[in-house]
């Protein structure tokens, strides 16, 4: 069972979420020993060669996926959306694919993931497909799966919580997590710059920038400002645990690294901070809430985990 959690746990879905994020909660490797990169990073880096992007056979899905990238629309989070460009790259992490959305190898990849999961295989991303997608990333969330049987865990005590260096804070904030989650923070974020040189070139970016919060004080922020239990901030927050954190992976001009609006959202989707982390973080054992691109959980991580290989983990 996981030590730190003090839930009041009773049912056995329950039992078996914090089970599962019992066993997930592994050491992560060493700092003198970084995992290798995911094969998946070149896929949120690198553009792929355009002759190796072709299939004739998808070519018409393919356009149908370049026009909904845009104008899709619909609702994935409760509230209305245009397109699915911001979730692209998370998608195409899911699904294998080493080229861009509006590509036939990108359609040909869609099917084969579509086929695999019981879907349709019509190659073409719809509201159906993504919500499957949907389902598995929060299945990821452990925390996500302890508030689905109507428990909010419990904050941690005092003594499990260690404070970030101020160089690692966005501006300086005072930020505590849990120390297994500094520790892997810190090894995920030595990995993020040594395998992109530009990142280490920005001293904000991948900084943290809210951790741990109490109980009291998101009590407080939500009667203060009366928008708690919507999409955008959660009556029970997963912050409350000490395994959640949030990064700075940039901002659209004139947007704060923490708003949902949809142009900043989007303009996050396509920093080299994000496809990163979203490439790469379960290497390190953190998840993404993907409405929000600077949300990161920590569920424990071994060598040569991604994410979707730590559904395997959650299920032992």
């Amino acid at each position: 069972m996981l030590k730190h959690l003090s839930f009041a746990l009773a049912g056995a879905t329950v039992a078996a979420a914090i089970g599962a994020w019992g066993v997930a909660a592994r050491p992560t490797v060493a700092n003198d020993s970084p995992p290798k990169p995911a094969e998946t990073a070149a896929s949120a880096l690198e553009p792929a060669k355009a002759s190796s992007c072709r299939n004739e056979d998808f070519e018409a899905a393919a356009e149908a996926n370049a026009r909904s990238l845009h104008t899709l629309t619909w609702s994935p989070f409760g509230r209305a959306e245009r397109g699915w460009e911001t979730y692209a790259p998370r998608i195409a992490v899911e699904i294998g694919a080493d080229c861009g959305p509006e590509t036939s190898a990108f359609a040909k990849a869609l099917a084969d993931w579509q086929r695999d999961n019981g879907l349709t295989p019509d190659a073409r991303m719809s509201p159906s497909t993504f919500q499957a997608m949907k389902t598995r990333w929060q299945a990821d969330r452990l925390f996500v799966a302890v508030r689905a049987s109507g428990i909010c865990p419990s904050a941690p005590v005092g003594s499990s919580l260690v404070r970030l260096d101020v160089t690692e804070t966005y501006h300086g904030k005072d930020v505590m997590l849990r120390s297994d989650v500094a520790d892997a923070y810190r090894t995920m974020v030595a990995a993020a710059k040594r395998e992109v040189p530009e990142l280490a070139d920005d001293v904000e970016t991948l900084d943290v920038f809210s951790g741990f919060r109490s109980p009291a004080y998101d009590d407080a922020r939500c009667a203060r400002d009366g928008n708690c239990g919507g999409i955008t901030r959660a009556k029970c927050s997963a912050h409350r645990t000490g395994y959640t954190l949030d990064l700075v992976v940039g901002s659209a001009p004139g947007q704060p690294v923490d708003s949902t609006n949809d142009t900043n959202r989007l303009h996050m989707s396509k920093t080299p901070a994000y496809r990163w982390l979203v490439a790469n973080s379960g290497r390190f054992g953190f998840v993404n809430y993907v409405f929000e691109p600077w949300h990161w959980e920590y569920r424990g991580a071994s060598e040569g985990t991604d994410p979707r290989e730590l559904r395997t983990v959650a299920a032992r």
